[in-house]
């Protein structure tokens, strides 16, 4: 009989990954500046200035800094 809980985390849909720029750091904690005027604070370490990939409050590694293209549908 397999977990229940993992049945139900399952049905969740995925964490979404998000890119940003880095606003401010302070120890292990920096601020993230998101493409549509959205701020997080987020775990890991980065320079103020990088673009970063975040997903679920953790800074997942450096995102290219390419430029942004917003489409609305």
């Amino acid at each position: 009989m397999s977990n229940l809980y993992h049945q139900f985390l399952a049905l969740l849909p995925p964490r979404p990954l998000q890119v940003g720029a880095v606003t401010a750091t302070s120890g292990d904690t920096c601020t993230v500046q998101l493409p549509g005027g959205g701020v997080l604070q987020v775990r890991g370490a980065a320079a103020v200035g990088d673009r970063v990939f975040v997903r679920d409050g953790l800074i997942e590694g450096l995102a290219p800094s390419l430029p942004i293209v917003s489409i609305d549908v």
